[in-house]
């Protein structure tokens, strides 16, 4: 929990208690549903909580957007990026019912108003979001065929106009090759400083 202190200290008393009890919620649901490894959920905060964060570090939504989350698995990005933007619509969405299950669960655990969930694949959700969220989820490429039918076109009210913000690891070279142009590349590293990010990377891409 201090980590996330670390790099986000204008959290509320509320926001705080929040993310304090996701441990022992992933850690309890986790015994029942597997949605994180086993040997990984002692790195809850920084691996998945922080990590999902990340997006809160590369754009700061402003209040009353809506933000879709494809193939969430146990609540990630979308549970923390629910706490961490109260003002903003979550919808989560993934084709494994247990796991949106465990999502779900925490989310009303821990009191949050501001997050949908829909046990279903992406191509039939026909919602329009002014963003797409993901994490690893799936190559680049088949996100962006699949979730551009769900960004809406018009409106921009943040800072950066409405697209797709992906989360990803390791080698991406080939995979991103034909979104150079297109597309925004970051890398975690310039956010947090644990080991842990200095391989992975933001791609956000307008549509």
């Amino acid at each position: 929990m201090d980590i996330i202190l670390k790099y986000f200290n204008n959290l509320t008393e509320e926001q705080k208690g929040q993310f304090a009890a996701l441990f022992d919620l992933y850690s309890d649901w986790n015994s029942k549903i597997n949605v994180i490894s086993r040997k990984d959920i002692e790195n809850l905060y920084e691996h998945h909580v922080l990590h999902s964060l990340a997006i809160g570090k590369f754009i700061n939504f402003k209040e009353g957007t809506t933000v879709m989350d494809v193939g969430t698995g146990g609540g990630f990005p979308g549970v923390p990026l629910a706490i961490l933007f109260p003002e903003v619509q979550f919808h989560l969405v993934d084709s494994i019912g247990k796991k949106i299950k465990v999502a779900t669960e925490i989310s009303n655990a821990i009191g949050l108003k501001n997050i949908t969930f829909r046990h279903c694949r992406v191509e039939e959700e026909k919602g329009k979001f002014e963003f797409i969220v993901s994490r690893a989820v799936m190559p680049f490429g088949d996100l962006v065929k699949l979730c551009q039918k769900n960004v809406q076109q018009k409106g921009q009210k943040n800072s950066y106009p409405n697209g797709i913000i992906c989360l990803k690891g390791g080698e991406l070279g080939n995979e991103l090759k034909p979104f150079i142009k297109k597309a925004d590349f970051i890398d975690l590293d310039t956010f947090f400083e644990e080991e842990f990010f200095q391989t992975k990377k933001l791609i956000y891409m307008p549509l």
